[in-house]
């Protein structure tokens, strides 16, 4: 029974319509009738027989073909994947599972779509080795590639390094894809300090990074606190249009918060949205949190009804970074909003953000709300006040005068295992001077006196403070406290508050004692001694601090 088949450039594929598959050579005879493409049938019985089995001709080349061919052989590769990261990862049923499977049809091919599929990072080491016996020596780098995948997977750097050296001991040259896979292996296990390590050894190996390495380098640098290293490399990512991550993006924003960029920070936010990267939750709080280091309260607001508008659903992160961002921009009733929204979705607080409310309601003043967050968090199952806790809370009673609602609480404090510090007592000092309660102002002084406190910077800060707002026969008794601290520093307070003119000797102890001390601490101290100066009526001593400010 002869076919008529055109002719092809390779072996032709026949398919019968009932699923039996005929092979055909190149050399079948073509029928030399154009118009009558039937072959004679002298039998007809022969004829029922052709009748009953159709054949057409498939083409080798087929993509279609091919891709069936392909999917069929991942699928199988795919199993013997899963099989090797539940097997036992001994050599020997590794080797046995690979043998068994696949035998001596396994190429190189192969083994990369098994490892590609594996997520056993020891099972995978032995893979490698058993492909490595049996591949071509050029195509090695591949597998190696391959395999510092599965280790990327598992958050394993350590193998992931131990591999690198093998391979190079191996004369193995790695290329940009096995530093590509090392730096993202360091990322995803946080270690953004290894990722800038492994990097800044590329050009040890001629290699030279693409722009997906050096994008996600600007989050490594950042992270490792190279803040000109990582804004030079996104300014060059602005020219040359790298495609940029959402974590990227997050982190330049909290850099340029960091380092008080902030209209940098809302510009970069800009520029992510326009690049059609739809901010997340994650992005709107790291910018919360870098907008609020501003104190710029109308952009937060303006954040704020971005994020309601957005149709996003704000977490507790959210949440916090509101509220902190309100506090610090000191925006106490919309702080109060979010603490009441937090309470009504029944989002715990933690101590911190207790904390940062109290300390928002001591600088704006809201005693009855400081209150209220205060005994909120004696009721929290979660969190109890701490030191601070009772600190602030006894701050802001001090400074509207109620002595009995301060004492009260310093009791409370007392029963709570909490020692008294230096902030608290020099605010009680200072009640007790607005209420001219000398009697208690004496005797709290006289307890600074005989506690163990730390005697540092804070320490001298809160007394030299509190000698502005006590009145003048309680001046000796506190400048003997800061004797006690820092013996130079009282002496000066002793020729401001002794000496009456502005002569060489105040100059020069005042100058020395301001010179040793840092930025911040050097700004306080200046500016309570001249308050004490115009506390005291003493104008050109306050106009000699203000010189060293």
């Amino acid at each position: 029974m002869a076919f008529i088949y055109a002719t092809c450039p390779s072996s032709s594929i026949s398919f019968c319509l009932n699923n039996q598959i005929a092979f055909q050579s190149r050399n079948t005879q073509i029928s030399e009738r154009p118009n009558n493409l039937e072959p004679k049938i002298s039998n007809p019985s022969q004829s029922t027989d052709h009748k009953k089995k159709s054949y057409i001709w498939v083409n080798p080349n087929s993509s279609k073909l091919t891709q069936k061919t392909y999917d069929s052989r991942y699928n199988s590769l795919s199993k013997v994947a899963a099989h090797l990261n539940s097997c036992s990862p001994v050599e020997k049923d590794v080797f046995n599972v690979l043998d068994s499977t696949l035998g001596s049809k396994l190429g190189v091919q192969d083994g990369l779509i098994i490892l590609n599929n594996m997520s056993n990072a020891v099972t995978a080491r032995i893979v490698l080795k058993y492909l490595l016996d049996r591949c071509d020596l050029s195509l090695r780098i591949d597998l190696y590639n391959a395999t510092l995948i599965v280790f990327r997977k598992c958050k394993d750097l350590a193998s992931v390094e131990q591999l690198f050296d093998e391979m190079t001991q191996r004369g193995v040259t790695p290329d940009i894809v096995t530093f590509s896979n090392i730096i993202g292996c360091a990322r995803m296990c946080s270690l953004p300090g290894k990722a800038v390590a492994w990097f800044e050894r590329m050009p040890e190996f001629e290699i030279v990074p693409d722009d997906a390495i050096l994008a996600v380098m600007i989050d490594a640098y950042g992270r490792v606190g190279n803040v000109d290293k990582a804004l030079m490399l996104y300014a060059r990512a602005r020219v040359e249009n790298w495609s940029l991550s959402d974590v990227t993006y997050t982190t330049v924003i909290r850099i340029c918060g960091a380092i008080g960029n902030f209209d940098e920070c809302l510009t970069v936010f800009r520029e992510r949205k326009a690049r059609g990267i739809k901010p997340n939750l994650g992005c709107y709080n790291t910018l919360l949190d870098a907008i609020a280091r501003g104190k710029r309260a109308s952009d937060v607001k303006s954040i704020h009804r971005e994020i309601l508008s957005s149709g996003l659903r704000p977490g507790w992160a959210t949440y916090a970074a509101l509220l902190r961002a309100y506090c610090k921009a000191r925006c106490g009733d919309d702080a109060m909003n979010v603490y009441e929204e937090m309470k009504e979705k029944g989002m715990v607080l933690n101590n911190a953000l207790y904390n940062i409310l109290l300390s928002t309601c001591a600088n704006i003043g809201f005693v009855d709300e400081a209150i209220t967050i205060f005994e909120d968090m004696k009721t929290s199952k979660d969190c109890q006040p701490d030191t601070r806790s009772f600190s602030l809370l006894i701050t802001i009673l001090s400074r509207h005068g109620k002595v009995s609602e301060a004492e009260a609480v310093l009791k409370e404090m007392s029963e709570a295992g909490f020692e008294h510090d230096i902030y608290v007592l020099t605010n009680l000092i200072q009640c007790y001077g607005k209420s001219n309660l000398r009697d208690d102002l004496g005797r709290t002084i006289d307890t600074i006196m005989e506690l163990d406190l730390p005697l540092d910077e804070r320490y001298c800060s809160c007394l030299l403070n509190v000698m502005t707002q006590v009145p003048h026969e309680a001046l000796g008794k506190v400048a003997r406290c800061i004797d006690k601290a820092d013996l130079k520093l009282g002496n000066v307070v002793k020729l401001v508050v002794e000496c009456g003119g502005e002569d060489e000797t105040f100059k020069n102890e005042a100058s020395e004692v301001l010179a040793r001390v840092g930025g911040e601490v050097r700004k306080t101290y200046c500016n309570c001694l001249i308050d004490l100066c115009i506390h005291l009526q003493k104008l050109d001593k306050a106009s000699y601090f203000r010189t060293l400010l």
